[in-house]
């Protein structure tokens, strides 16, 4: 070094000697330092960098912002993109509308009313929104407030409002209320979760499409999906699916927003959702 070498070289001249220089070079490179990469973990060997290069590659060429969530419990997977993004619900939240009113219920040792089943079938198989309305202003903010709370769903805000379909919520807290959904817990009592599958289950064949596409036979499928255009972010195209079956028991989580159409958004879904299925199969 000459006598007029700058204090900047010589922090880096320094910092090649401590290791921290590549943290350095990568600051200099924002836009693929900014993208988040899908991480994933399995017990078994070899599935994690298969599902992270598939998931990877199935994004690749896709545009909008995509979070993904994937957990399987026979072979303790999990694979995570954007796990802690907030997107606007859109027809997602109506789950957890239905969890809240189970649990609320189970609280005063109740059964649903004859009006409730009613409003909870037509929510959940046939995406009604003013059945959702209904339901959401029947339980209030205290009480849905009072189930996230329960759930360990932290990430999740309730629309304002009356606004339901402007919840945030993240893949994180969705595979959460997913997996309330499908194990015994304190939470939801084992016919309520036999409930909310039931009704996932009968969803009508027009709304079937998102994380159960590419499925293999044989396996159960429960899902709910939401979309929804704003002004901004174009197109919020969501699903969340439970999935049982040849030798794996898993749930899937993909929310997206930024989409130029519906159609888009559901193409992206089901992209990522065929690879899962295909690895998982083969696994």
């Amino acid at each position: 070094m000459t006598s007029g070498t700058s204090r900047r070289a010589r922090v880096l001249a320094a910092a090649v000697g401590t290791g921290v220089l590549v943290p350095l070079v990568a600051a200099a490179t924002p836009a693929s330092a900014a993208t988040p990469a899908v991480t994933c973990t399995s017990a078994k060997a070899g599935l994690a960098a298969k599902l992270k290069q598939d998931i990877t590659a199935a994004l690749a060429t896709r545009k909008g912002t995509v979070a993904v969530g994937l957990y399987d419990r026979s072979t303790n997977t999990n694979c995570t993109l954007r796990a802690s993004s907030a997107y606007d619900s859109a027809s997602v939240v109506k789950v957890t509308v239905l969890a809240t009113l189970l649990w609320d219920a189970k609280k005063h040792n109740r059964y649903l009313t004859d009006r409730e089943n009613t409003l909870a079938r037509a929510m959940i198989t046939k995406s009604d929104n003013a059945a959702t309305s209904t339901l959401w202003k029947q339980l209030g903010m205290t009480k849905i407030k009072g189930f996230l709370t329960a759930a360990g769903m932290t990430q999740t805000t309730p629309g304002a409002n009356g606004y339901w379909g402007l919840t945030q919520i993240t893949v994180t807290d969705e595979q959460k209320l997913l997996k309330l959904i499908t194990a015994r817990n304190a939470v939801l009592s084992d016919n309520s979760r036999a409930y909310i599958l039931k009704l996932m289950g009968q969803v009508v064949s027009s709304q079937r499409w998102g994380t159960p596409y590419g499925v293999p036979s044989g396996v159960t499928v429960a899902v709910k999906n939401g979309w929804l255009q704003r002004a901004t972010n174009g197109w919020r195209v969501h699903s969340v699916g439970a999935f049982k079956g040849g030798g794996h028991d898993y749930m899937i989580t993909v929310l997206t927003h930024g989409n130029s159409t519906m159609n888009y958004g559901i193409a992206t879904i089901q992209a990522v959702a065929k690879v899962i299925h295909r690895d998982l199969a083969a696994s």
